[in-house]
């Protein structure tokens, strides 16, 4: 063997030559990591391919020209590369084509090429083919590295021998040596020498494979999909640690920052002003009712009942209690049941020491001032403090006040039941006071009774003191003397609508501070009072006839455009009739509720049990106490007329201009009364008006609405069938702030052919019906009538195309609250709608659009609201007679009631399921010949066979 180095065809030695501790290590192909155990049995190693920018018999820059490969296999060698070589393959097995020993050495017979270079064999590969052990110092053959980069170590079975490296006179052969290996060995690095131990190959794998399954862990952790979206468990953690640590330093920050302030100025309430449209004052409240009492003058009974109303843990509880402030927010959130969350302690600090602002700073405030307050300041003080400044209506502000108020009593006489009643109050004054509102008395004594329940519980009340204990009714309301007249009046009206609309809370209204500006007119308050007072009071002789005491009277006049309630009237002085006679809902409706009817009947389509379509031309019977007949059978509910009369078979409009019961009665039934009652609240009465039902006496007007009520809903007529959110609010302010009020979004409650249609009738009972007296006003009008059952309540209700008004004439005792009938009144025989109230619209309605020009309804009917002849057609039933053209209000029986629904049984509730057995006999037919009781073209009439209607054969009279 020659001892020189490799030269190339130059003479140049390569740039790598040199000792095996200055060649660097070739790193190891990834593609060769599984290859050991194929190495180590003997498999031949594939051989490196050149560097791709080497150029041809030129070795690359910078690296140590490669050992020379074995040569390819003709089959293997692609045309025009003839430096590149084919990859190893992945199975054991020869890497050559040519024949020779496993391990890559010549065969038996094999000769070597001519040329060739010798082929160094080490010390240790000649110890092991001969048998002895291998001399120290003799120098180790070139051998191909491991897969991994290393030499075999020494000791392994047969390795494969590398090729001899190439020639000088190879150029391509000597630029295809890896770096790291070249003629003077290809060993490892000097460095690693030394450590054969820790480069064995079971050493080697036991990294890679450790490697391989960090590498697989490190793999399965890795998240993908929708999981990369999820944040992981330290995420999780680590933001609620940041969350805990954000909020434990905001409360530390608050509870320092915070300091308990100065009482406010609003622990004496302030003044709430209420205007005019056109700003001028209508009153003032807000002038403070208290007086400070110490906690030893309230018995202890009634203050135990406070803490079982607002707070049964007050002694045992921090001041917060943040489970039922999330509570209460949540409630809030979700549109469940509204709830403070405030313990007493911080309704105190609300109420004495900031403001009864719903705002974020607010509530914070009060939360840190109540936390301080608890920890400087004893329960005693703080209850004392509550008592004291909480409102419970009437104007009364601390416990004291509200002795005073309800039951005329100083505080310390106050009973166990009366103390419960007063703690029932904070929750809501305006609601549970049951002289004011009658109608929540039930409310009212349910709440009394948890009050009471939660004393037994906590042990402040023993059961046999709590059994047989009374509802105390509280005495009735003295209001301020700066409310008298009609003032008291129309603030309590604003102040119901406020808060009943929820624009401003009951409490924040009664802190005062609100200036207010109603739509109520002052030109068209004056008429309405002078004209109640010239049509109805003066009329009166209080000291002669004692009917006369009875009298109240209500009105209540809308801008049908607009919605806004321009002038009401509740009663004669709101210091001497507490009571809103506009605004109450106790009296029947009466007949004012047939136009409902109708109007229900065309938006439906409704037909007669004979199948003709409602409409005003359409055929009843009118026959008095005629048995409301459904599906062909009889129903038990026959409700009589007024003054027991019968008008045998009547058009629509002619049964409205006498408000004929026995006509709707049935008219009810073939509408449906569950339709009926869904075009009520669609026009405007409130779904939960009392005695709004769904059965045949709702056509008679058994419904308790009140007269604002029902002004909203002929407002709607008037405005063609459109109804929005009636207001009696133009404007409110507090301070700087102003009060965000509902928007009247007027939408088409009804359709307009349905509401013309029911206009066009009203006009006719103006112009010949009951109503005639509404021609004072000197203008196109239209309305309705109506009385309660036995003359306890007259009402007319009109409009014209700019005002819709209704006034209603009740009876009242002043002493017992009892309604009473209204016979003899003004020394008339009975009081009906045609009379007093039909008299005060149209003086009302001349003075309120005095100067504004008459203007005539613009009705779009779609044929459905044609009026008949003003003439009544014929019958031939002889016990009918002929209707009279006089009000109805001068009766031949005076003893008898108006318009009242009379019911001697149950009215139907929904029409009988059977069917009937013979086809009914209902309504006459809307045609008939010349001569016929309806003839003419078939306006109103009989049958095509000259009966009078009803079935063709018999000539049964039929109608409803």
């Amino acid at each position: 063997m020659s001892d020189e180095p490799n030269r190339d065809a130059d003479g140049r030695e390569p740039e790598s030559d040199g000792p095996p501790a200055q060649t660097p290590r070739r790193q190891p192909d990834p593609a060769e990591a599984g290859s050991d155990a194929a190495a180590e049995g003997g498999a031949g190693t594939p051989p490196e391919r050149p560097a791709a920018d080497a150029c041809p018999g030129q070795p690359a820059e910078g690296t140590a020209p490669k050992a020379a490969a074995p040569e390819p296999d003709a089959r293997d060698e692609q045309p025009g590369t003839p430096d590149e070589q084919p990859e190893a393959s992945a199975e054991p097995g020869p890497q050559s084509a040519r024949p020779g020993g496993g391990d890559g050495t010549p065969g038996p017979g094999d000769e070597e090429p001519a040329g060739a270079p010798e082929r160094s064999i080490s010390a240790a590969e000649q110890s092991a083919r001969s048998g002895q052990p291998a001399t120290p110092g003799t120098p180790a053959s070139p051998r191909e590295p491991e897969p991994d980069g290393r030499s075999a170590p020494a000791g392994a079975s047969d390795p494969p021998e590398k090729p001899a490296p190439p020639s000088p006179a190879d150029p391509a052969a000597t630029a295809a040596v890896p770096l790291g290996q070249g003629p003077a060995g290809d060993g490892p690095a000097s460095e690693e020498s030394g450590s054969l131990m820790a480069n064995t190959p079971e050493a080697e794998q036991g990294k890679a494979a450790k490697k391989a399954d960090k590498a697989m862990k490190k793999q399965k952790r890795r998240r993908t999909g929708w999981r990369r979206l999820l944040p992981t468990w330290r995420m999780v953690l680590g933001g609620f640690l940041l969350v805990v640590l954000a909020v434990s330093g905001a409360l530390v920050a608050g509870y320092l920052l915070v300091s308990i302030p100065a009482p406010n100025d609003a622990a004496a309430a302030q003044t709430n002003v209420y205007l005019y449209a056109d700003g001028s004052q209508i009153a003032r409240d807000g002038d403070i009712n208290r007086e400070n009492v110490t906690l030893g003058k309230v018995p202890k009974t009634t203050q135990h009942a406070v803490l079982a109303a607002e707070d049964r843990d007050f002694y045992h509880e921090s001041a917060v209690d943040p489970q039922a402030m999330a509570r209460a927010g949540w409630n809030m959130v979700t549109g469940g049941e509204r709830q403070s969350g405030s313990t007493i302690t911080q309704q105190y600090v609300k109420n004495y020491y900031l403001s009864q602002d719903q705002t974020v700073t607010r509530k914070a405030k009060e939360f840190f001032i109540a936390l301080k307050l608890d920890n400087e300041v004893s329960k005693n003080d703080i209850l004392q403090g509550y008592l004291n400044t909480s409102y419970f209506g009437r104007n009364a502000y601390g416990i004291q006040s509200a002795a005073h108020a309800y039951y005329g009593k100083d505080v310390s006489e106050l009973t166990a039941g009366e103390g419960a009643y007063l703690a029932a109050l904070v929750n809501s004054p305006n609601a549970y006071d049951t002289r004011a509102h009658p109608e929540s008395k039930d409310r009212a004594v349910a709440r009394w009774n948890y009050v009471l329940d939660g004393m037994v519980k906590e042990g402040w009340l023993s059961k046999s003191d709590r059994t047989g204990m009374k509802f105390p009714e509280p005495h009735k309301v003295k209001p301020p003397r700066n409310l008298s007249g009609e003032r008291g009046y129309l603030r309590d009206a604003v102040k119901n609508y406020l808060i009943g609309n929820e624009i401003i809370d009951e409490r924040r209204l009664a802190a005062g501070g609100f200036r207010i500006t109603t739509t109520f007119q002052p030109k068209k308050q004056k008429a309405m009072r002078d004209a109640v007072d010239d049509e109805l009071m003066a009329k009166l002789d209080r000291k002669n006839r004692k009917v006369d005491s009875y009298v109240r009277a209500g009105g209540a006049s809308v801008d049908p455009k607009t919605g806004k309630v321009v002038a009401m009237y509740g009663g004669i002085g709101y210091t001497k009739q507490y009571t809103n006679n506009a605004t109450r809902r106790d009296y029947q409706v009466g007949s004012t509720f047939k136009p409902f009817l109708f109007t229900s009947a065309v938006q439906n389509r409704s037909t007669t049990q004979d199948g003709r379509l409602i409409r005003a031309d359409t055929v009843y019977d009118g026959t008095n106490k005629r048995e409301v007949v459904s599906d062909g059978r009889g129903t038990g509910y026959a409700p009589a007329n007024e003054d027991q009369h019968s008008y045998g078979k009547i058009p629509v409009s002619t049964a409205m201009d006498k408000s004929v019961n026995s006509v709707f009665a049935q008219m009810g039934i073939d509408v449906g009364p569950k339709n009926v009652k869904e075009t009520a609240i669609d026009l405007g009465i409130p779904k939960d008006a009392p005695n709004l039902t769904e059965n045949g006496s709702i056509a008679l007007g058994v419904t308790t609405a009140s007269v604002l009520d029902m002004a909203e809903a002929y407002a709607t007529l008037a405005n063609h069938g459109k109804h929005g959110h009636y207001s009696m609010v133009e404007k409110a302010t507090r301070g700087g702030e102003v009060i965000s009020l509902p928007d009247p979004d007027p939408v088409h409650a009804v359709p307009r052919e349905a509401a013309d249609s029911t206009t066009a009738t009203l006009r006719s009972v103006v112009q010949g019906g009951t109503g005639t007296a509404a021609q004072a006003a000197g203008r196109p009008a239209a309305g309705k009538t109506g009385t309660a059952e036995e003359d306890k309540a007259a009402w007319f209700a009109g409009y014209t195309p700019d005002l819709s008004t209704v006034v209603s004439v009740m009876g009242q005792n002043p002493k017992t609250a009892v309604q009473e009938p209204l016979y003899g009144t003004g020394g008339r025989p009975r009081v009906n709608g045609g009379g007093f109230p039909t008299q005060i619209w149209a003086a009302y309605t001349k003075k309120a659009l005095e100067g504004r020009p008459a203007k005539d309804f613009d009705l779009d009917t779609a044929g459905k609201g044609n009026v008949s002849p003003s003439q009544p057609p014929f019958s031939t039933d002889p016990s009918s007679q002929a209707p009279s053209d006089r009000p109805s209000d001068e009766p031949s029986k005076p003893a008898e009631p108006s318009d009242r629904p009379s019911t001697p049984s149950t009215p139907p509730s929904r029409p009988p399921s059977s069917p009937p057995q013979s086809p009914p006999a209902t309504g006459g037919a809307d045609s008939g010949g010349s001569g016929d009781p309806g003839g003419g073209g078939g306006v109103v009439g009989g049958n095509g066979n000259g009966g009078p209607g009803g079935d063709a054969a018999s000539g049964d009279p039929g109608g409803l």
